[in-house]
């Protein structure tokens, strides 16, 4: 039996598609789905987003490429993480994935990108060389589009300065932060990640920017008792009942995604914002409540306004960290795709 249920609508990640293409305003969005789609099922989202106007898909390794050929026989893939063995290289090269280049000998018979570090200081090229023949795209990746947009134009117009030469290649900068805000990153393509999720780059509420979360994530109380004054409720007694005081424990908990810096925190417990109070532990949290309430009482952990965004901020995190961590299957929760 799952002790909880996560739901992927994917018809919220189709609205947010269209909410990219709408601010990119021509330029073409690639869809990133590394990470299982940032926990959300990369299969699943890839061909929503590609029906709903996508023309590309990201990931961030050669296998996780692989895994989408397999589904996905024509579509542009774009590998945005090193190459790794020979070996690798040539399975890229036999299912037509495309390749980035930001070192190193360029493989024969792929498509790649060059990426040009311009201030990330991460992966990336010190100065872009000719771009022979296998070249396809040019790239960089900005450093603070969600947080410092001086320093992210600074970039923008180093690459802009870098490129112009070779603009009969695609160029692509922006990432889901700099196609909501930055409209002069967005030269010819945008690989937009967690927006798609309706998640927000900016760690505020995602309908600010016109977004819908994906995923939800329920459950309900699993037992509710009442405390006494001076009783204490998890590991380390952080928490002790300074009056009488009704707690449900809901059986979830670091195990499955629901971090153990969660702690004071909300959750929804029959329509009604709930604080998690004691330490959360590997497979159960406490909630505390202003009533008596029956087991099996509705908990949502996520979505219908529990924002990813919200929990961020009490674990010092940021939102899409949360969702990527999230576990699913026959041991923990049960996943259900619908398209509302």
């Amino acid at each position: 039996m799952h002790r909880s249920e996560i739901t992927i609508d994917l018809g919220a990640l189709r609205r947010n598609v269209r909410t990219l293409l709408r601010a990119l305003d021509g330029s073409r969005l690639w869809a990133v789905v590394k990470a299982d789609g940032y926990g959300h099922g990369a299969i699943d989202v890839a061909g929503a987003a590609l029906g709903a106007g996508a023309t590309a898909l990201c990931v961030a390794t050669i296998p996780e490429g692989l895994a989408l050929r397999g589904e996905y026989r024509t579509e542009r893939i774009v590998v945005l993480g090193p190459a790794g063995s020979n070996r690798e290289v040539a399975q890229a090269r036999d299912a037509g994935l495309e390749l980035v280049i930001a070192d190193g000998e360029i493989p024969e018979g792929v498509r790649v990108h060059l990426k040009l570090d311009t201030g990330m200081g991460r992966y990336g090229l010190t100065e872009l060389p000719p771009p022979p023949a296998e070249v396809v795209g040019l790239m960089t990746h900005l450093a603070t589009a969600d947080s410092d947009p001086a320093f992210a134009r600074s970039q923008i117009e180093r690459f802009r300065a870098a490129t112009e030469e070779f603009s009969n290649l695609t160029r692509h900068a922006a990432n889901s932060a700099a196609a909501l805000r930055l409209p002069e990153s967005r030269f010819d393509a945008a690989r937009c990640g967690v927006a798609l999720y309706g998640l927000s780059p900016f760690n505020t509420d995602p309908a600010e920017d016109g977004l819908e979360p994906v995923l939800s994530w329920q459950t309900s109380l699993a037992q509710v008792k009442q405390l006494d004054s001076g009783q204490s409720a998890g590991y380390g007694r952080r928490f002790v009942a300074e009056s009488p005081t009704w707690i449900g424990i809901v059986p979830v908990g670091y195990g499955d995604g629901f971090r153990r810096d969660l702690t004071g925190t909300e959750v929804r417990v029959a329509g009604e914002p709930r604080r998690v109070v004691g330490t959360v532990s590997m497979d159960s949290f406490a909630v505390e409540l202003d009533r008596e309430l029956p087991a099996g009482t509705p908990v949502v952990l996520l979505g219908h306004g529990m924002l990813a965004e919200a929990h961020a901020r009490v674990a010092g995190t940021i939102n899409y960290e949360l969702a990527c961590g999230i576990e699913s299957g026959p041991l923990r929760a049960r996943r259900t795709v619908i398209d509302a």
